[in-house]
C-alpha cells in the first residue's frame, strides 16, 4: 500500500472532492486538520492548514497547496469525467488536449480541488486505460 501526504487548503473540501468524484473512502478524519481517504492500494494523507505538516520550517517557510505536483486516478472514460466535473462546478484552463502518449485537461476551481491551480491528467498506459491526475 502507498501513502501520499497531500496540503490542502480545506480538509473536509477535499473529502469531498476526492469521495464524492474519484471513488474514495474516508478512512478517519482528525477535525479540520487532517483526514485520510482510501482507494484500491493508495492512502491519501489531506493535511489542512491546523496540521502540524504546514507549520513552519526552521528559515521560516510555511508548506502550502500548489505546485505541479499529481495525484494520479485511473479513470476508463476521461471525456465522461471531465463532463461530470464541469457539472459538478469544476473548471478547467484548457479543453482535454490529446497527444502521443496522453490526453489532459487543467483544472482551475481551487475550492472543488483542494488546492490552487489544479490540474486533471489522463495518459494512456499500456493496456489502454485512461489515468486521471488531481492535485497542483
Amino acid at each position: 500500500m502507498a501513502t501520499v501526504r497531500y496540503l490542502v487548503r480545506d480538509v473536509d473540501a477535499a473529502i469531498s472532492f476526492y469521495t464524492e468524484h474519484f471513488g474514495f473512502a474516508l478512512e478517519q478524519q482528525m477535525g479540520p486538520a487532517f483526514a485520510i481517504v482510501a482507494r484500491d492500494d493508495l492512502l491519501l494523507w489531506l493535511s489542512g492548514p491546523q496540521s502540524s505538516a504546514a507549520r513552519p520550517m526552521p528559515d521560516g517557510r510555511r508548506p502550502e497547496p500548489g505546485g505541479w505536483n499529481r495525484l494520479v486516478v485511473e479513470v476508463e472514460d476521461l471525456e465522461t469525467k471531465v463532463a461530470e466535473l464541469k457539472k459538478a462546478g469544476v473548471t478547467f484552463r484548457n479543453e482535454i488536449v490529446t497527444g502521443p502518449a496522453e490526453s489532459r485537461s487543467f483544472s482551475t476551481t481551487a475550492t472543488a480541488i483542494p488546492s490552487s491551480s489544479s490540474k486533471l491528467v489522463s495518459s494512456r498506459t499500456r493496456g489502454g486505460a485512461r489515468r486521471i491526475a488531481c492535485g497542483g
